[in-house]
């Protein structure tokens, strides 16, 4: 019988005295210490919009099946408490967080961090985050701050501890984050924050099988559990329970067990990782933007019948191809769910040049399963390349080719694209395509109503916003037979 062998990790660091603060207490510090002037006025801007991006991508995810059952089960287990459910109601604040954070997860339209060995999505924060702070009675502007520092935490920890190619998923680090964010919304104390942190950091190690073959709703919920438990954990070192102090560098902790060695100074953090995040243009798994940016392109011009084509070829780095094009995670042409829809290169490429548009309306459950894009998507060919993987995650160039019928050849290139880190999503962008998804349920005014009280969040408590999400309708006004209301409605002042 073959002996397999544990994979080599460096041994841990000697552990430190009790009088020298750990890895987790120095972050504590760092999450407690640092104030607003650690976030420039260009990061506090695109953290607003961040804010009302999530908020547009939560609203319009109420009706989706996960969704429902979700609601159903957290009303049932006692509705009360002190945090607002978007779409109304109210429960305790862990739970809260969990469902909240579902909603703007499961459209998979929220924003993204693009570091070389790790991809994550520091907008899943918001809901643990403002769930918190509107149960310790929190201004807007803290929120804000107690954002930004769970954004800070997971970008940097994805960059030096990425964990996705030894089996674990990219919430492994958000565990730190959202507990670290969650402490600064409840106005934890140094010690309590950096129990909080080891608690949720300890507890909370996610495998990566969540997004490999067969993918389940667990795809969209991975998030929500970990922000649920961040949450949870902040509760239980504010009622004083301890965690452990070397979860990073102790005897078979982090840094042994699963990262491997990393340095991070947090004395010397600021607030402004949300400058390298990026919000998604397509509603669509993000290493797919750049190739869908192409197929929409040739489905717009003259004369292009999707019913004619004879084959797709897409070129794409390797993170996409592992990730969505059928690489290491698995085939991604055997589609039949939103969840597997949303991650596979195929069908997103197949909807694109059938629709020209990749939007929520591409994954209602009949267009998934259509006759045209089953078709179409098995006609895809994915293949990485290593000059193009070279490029990422500085640029995420894709190519897409499309023979037709006739033996003619389309074809289209994107190497990055509007709302990339180098070209950021303005105001007046995010407004659209928050009007979009917002403006079905809760009509012009009380969309205008939401956006408005984002862009004030530094002028009061954080309940002004949190009091207009719980008065969203939980369905599309069309689904309850009215007309939905649309146009741009009153002037917003921009945030500065």
């Amino acid at each position: 019988m073959a002996v397999v062998k544990a994979r080599p990790f460096p041994r841990p660091l000697p552990a430190p005295p009790p009088s020298t603060p750990s890895e987790v207490q120095r972050l504590a510090q760092f999450v407690t210490a640092v104030g607003a002037d650690a976030l420039s006025p260009g990061a506090r801007k695109q953290l607003l919009i961040r804010v009302l991006d999530t908020l547009g991508v939560a609203i319009a995810a109420q009706e989706a099946h996960p969704i429902r059952a979700i609601r159903e089960l957290t009303e049932s287990l006692g509705p009360s408490g002190p945090a607002t459910m978007i779409g109304g109601g109210w429960s305790a604040p862990d739970r809260v967080a969990f469902y909240n954070t579902a909603l703007s997860r499961y459209l998979d339209y929220m924003d993204s961090y693009l570091a070389p060995g790790e991809t994550c999505h520091p907008s899943d924060n918001l809901g643990a985050v403002l769930a918190a702070a509107e149960t310790a009675g929190t201004s807007g502007s803290e929120f804000l701050i107690a954002l930004a520092v769970a954004y800070q935490v997971q970008a940097q920890l994805s960059d030096v501890a990425p964990v996705r190619a030894r089996g674990f998923d990219h919430t492994v680090q958000g565990a730190y984050a959202v507990a670290a964010g969650v402490s600064r919304a409840l106005g934890l104390t140094a010690e309590q924050t950096s129990n909080a942190i080891a608690i949720s950091g300890t507890a909370n190690n996610a495998l990566r099988v969540t997004r490999t073959g067969d993918l389940s709703h667990w795809k969209g919920l991975a998030y929500p559990q970990v922000a649920k438990e961040g949450v949870h954990a902040a509760l239980l070192a504010r009622a004083g329970i301890t965690g452990p102090r070397l979860v990073f560098e102790g005897n078979k902790g982090f840094r042994e067990t699963i990262a491997g060695n990393f340095e991070i100074d947090w004395a010397a953090e600021d607030l402004n990782r949300v400058l390298g995040t990026v919000v998604k243009r397509y509603n669509a798994e993000i290493h797919s933007q750049t190739a869908i940016e192409a197929a929409v392109e040739i489905a717009r011009r003259p004369g292009f019948e999707a019913e004619r084509v004879r084959k797709v070829t897409v070129t794409t780095f390797q993170v996409a191809f592992d990730i969505i094009g059928g690489g290491e995670e698995g085939d991604k042409h055997s589609i039949n769910t939103k969840e597997e829809a949303d991650h596979s290169l195929p069908y997103l490429l197949a909807v694109a040049l059938l629709d020209g548009a990749v939007e929520p309306a591409q994954f209602a459950p009949g267009r998934i399963v259509g006759d045209d894009v089953q078709r179409l998507l098995r006609l895809v060919e994915v293949r990485p390349d290593d000059g193009f993987t070279a490029r990422f995650p500085a640029e995420m160039p894709s190519s897409v080719e499309v023979e037709l019928e006739d033996g003619s050849r389309l074809s289209a290139q994107a190497s990055s694209f509007r709302r990339s880190v180098s070209d950021p999503l303005d105001w007046n962008a995010a407004m659209a395509k928050y009007r979009g998804l917002v403006t079905p349920f809760a009509g012009v005014s009380l969309t205008n109503e939401i956006a408005d009280a984002v862009v004030h969040l530094g002028d009061g408590p954080v309940t002004d916003l949190t009091r207009l999400l719980g008065a969203v309708p939980r369905e599309h006004r069309r689904a309850r037979g009215g007309t939905a209301a649309t146009g741009s409605g009153g002037q917003l002042r921009r945030p500065g």
